[in-house]
Formats: C-alpha cells, sequence, structure tokens
C-alpha cells in the first residue's frame, strides 16, 4: 500500500504555458519533499499539457478537464488530494523554496488550520517588482498596515483581502473537509473561501505577515478589463454578505439600508465631482478630488467605527 504524502498541492492550470514551468519546479524543489503535486488542466489551448508532462516526478499527477472555470478546477483537484495538508498553487505564481516547511512548522506550533503569509509582487517575466511607490504594493503594504492595527483578521480581511490570491493558502485536511469547496465566483472565490474558514475556525488562521513565502505574479492575461466591473460587484456582495455573517441577525436591515445609503452617497458625490470637474478650472477641480476623496475615507471609517462598536456589544 502506497504511502500517502505528508502535503497535497494542487495547481489549477489554465493556458499559462509561459508559467506554468515555474510554478511546477518551485513545488518539485520544495525543501519539504513529501508531497504530491496535482495539476487540474482546465481545458488549456496552448502548450501547458506539454510542459506539465515533460516533468518526470513521481510526484506530480496530471488531469485534464473541459474549460469549466478556476473554482471548479480546484474543487476537482482538492478532491484528489491525499495528503495531511493541502496548499494551492495557480499556475501562474511561484512558491519560495522553503514555503511549505515553513507553513508546516508554525501549523504544528500554532495548531491553526490554515496559514497564509506575505507576498512579494512578480512581473511577467519573473522580476520582482519591489518599488514603494507602484501602486500595488501601496496597496498590499496598506492592507497588511490594516491588519497590524487591528490584529483582527476577519476585520482586515472586509477592509483588504490581505490574503491576495488562492495560491496563498495551506490548509490541515480538517479545515478543507469542514469548509468544503470553492464557490462558483469566477474572481472571487479565494475571497469567498478565506471568509468561510475565518467562520469555521475562529483563532485559528495564522497570517505570517513578516514573512514572504509566495511570489504572485502580475501580467496582462490576469489583469482583464472584465474583473474590473464584474470583480468589484462580487467584491461588494462578498464583503456584504460575511459583515453580516458576524453581526445579529436584529440588525441586518438596519445595516442593508446603512450600507445601501453609504453606496449610493458614493456615487451621488462622484457624480457630483464629475458634474463641477466640468465646469470649474483646473485648481478647484484639485480641490474638489481632495475633498471626495476625504469624504469617501470618512464614510468607510463611519462603517468600521459601527462594525466595532456591534462587535464589542456582543462580547
Amino acid at each position: 500500500m502506497t504511502k500517502a504524502p505528508l502535503i497535497s498541492v494542487v495547481i489549477p492550470a489554465y493556458n499559462h504555458e509561459r508559467f506554468i514551468g515555474p510554478a511546477v519546479e518551485s513545488v518539485l524543489a520544495q525543501s519539504l519533499a513529501d508531497l504530491e503535486l496535482i495539476i487540474i488542466d482546465d481545458g488549456s489551448t496552448d502548450g501547458t499539457a506539454q510542459v506539465i508532462q515533460s516533468y518526470q516526478d513521481s510526484r506530480l499527477h496530471y488531469t485534464y478537464q473541459e474549460n469549466q472555470d478556476a473554482y471548479n478546477a480546484l474543487n476537482r483537484g482538492m478532491g484528489l488530494a491525499q495528503g495531511e495538508y493541502i496548499a494551492i498553487l495557480n499556475s501562474d505564481d511561484v512558491y519560495t523554496e522553503n514555503r511549505l516547511e515553513r507553513l508546516l512548522a508554525e501549523q504544528r506550533a500554532t495548531n491553526a488550520q490554515c496559514l497564509f503569509s506575505r507576498v512579494r509582487l512578480i512581473n511577467d517575466g519573473g522580476t520582482l517588482l519591489g518599488d514603494p511607490s507602484l501602486w500595488w504594493n501601496q496597496w498590499y503594504e496598506d492592507a497588511v498596515r490594516r491588519y497590524r492595527s487591528s490584529q483582527d483578521l476577519y476585520l482586515a480581511f472586509l477592509q483588504r483581502n490581505v490574503m491576495v490570491t488562492t495560491s496563498n493558502l495551506f490548509l490541515t485536511r480538517q479545515a478543507a473537509e469542514k469548509v468544503g469547496g470553492f464557490s462558483a465566483l469566477r474572481y472571487l472565490h479565494d475571497y469567498d473561501y478565506i471568509f468561510r474558514v475565518l467562520l469555521a475556525f475562529p483563532g485559528q488562521v495564522q497570517f505570517l505577515h513578516e514573512e514572504a513565502l509566495l511570489f504572485y505574479r502580475i501580467h496582462g492575461s490576469n489583469t482583464l478589463s472584465e474583473a474590473a466591473i464584474t470583480g468589484r460587484k462580487q467584491d461588494q456582495d462578498v464583503i456584504r454578505k460575511y459583515m453580516l455573517a458576524r453581526i445579529p441577525q436584529e440588525f441586518h436591515t438596519m445595516l442593508h439600508a446603512g450600507i445601501d445609503r453609504l453606496m449610493e452617497l458614493e456615487q451621488e458625490l462622484m457624480q457630483e465631482q464629475q458634474r463641477r470637474a466640468n465646469l470649474t478650472p483646473p485648481a478647484l477641480r484639485t480641490q474638489l478630488k481632495q475633498l471626495a476623496r476625504s469624504s469617501a475615507r470618512k464614510l468607510r471609517a463611519e462603517v468600521k467605527q459601527a462594525y466595532q462598536a456591534i462587535q464589542k456589544d456582543r462580547k
């Protein structure tokens, strides 16, 4: 009887012939070798399959299916996993060499059911994008600061997806089985999933915010314009759903009303800003933009304060 691997790594792959090689190699070269690599090819039409099949390693298991979106490929891969722990890696991202060893050590030290780390940004050529002025780095550092300030992962996730990507998930089998599969969301399945983990295992999710153990790749095909709209709509739905999940039912009607009004005010503010921008000189336009940003920050702060007040009353 074949001994089950300690860790199962699941890679959902779709048309990433340029990136799948570094992803695969980053798993097979892990300092912790007791693993299996399950790759679900979600209907790739380029050379992705040929690249994967060029690796001769008994730990690698390849499955092809017709295109069904990433969440479906992930669910199939997790269903095939035999390991005591399950990790995920998207086919365009890259693990650091010690990622699995480090996360496993932290899990055993803390008994956490789910762990994720800090990430570092790379471009399509694999070059590190470390410039602090880069918009993505500013966004990410703000997300990490919010967590450090609150030390509350649930609150931090309501403000930003500080995990960033499905590639950052490391779970015990117990957690994976209890939480179940990924939801049928094209862009936000990772965001929805981590909230479900947080609800299922309060206090048992660890963020290694001082250690970068994952390289997250930004390139043309993962910044599609469709996500700018559809992704944000899903973002709104996920945040609303999981904010309410932590708040008593009797407050839901009030909170729905307040959230909807805040969103309306944001839209009205943007419309008024645009109207005045078309009528005013540049100096006044700049002042109005600054006022709009300040007002938006204030509205978001009020929502955060309301959430914290309710959580405090519950305690």
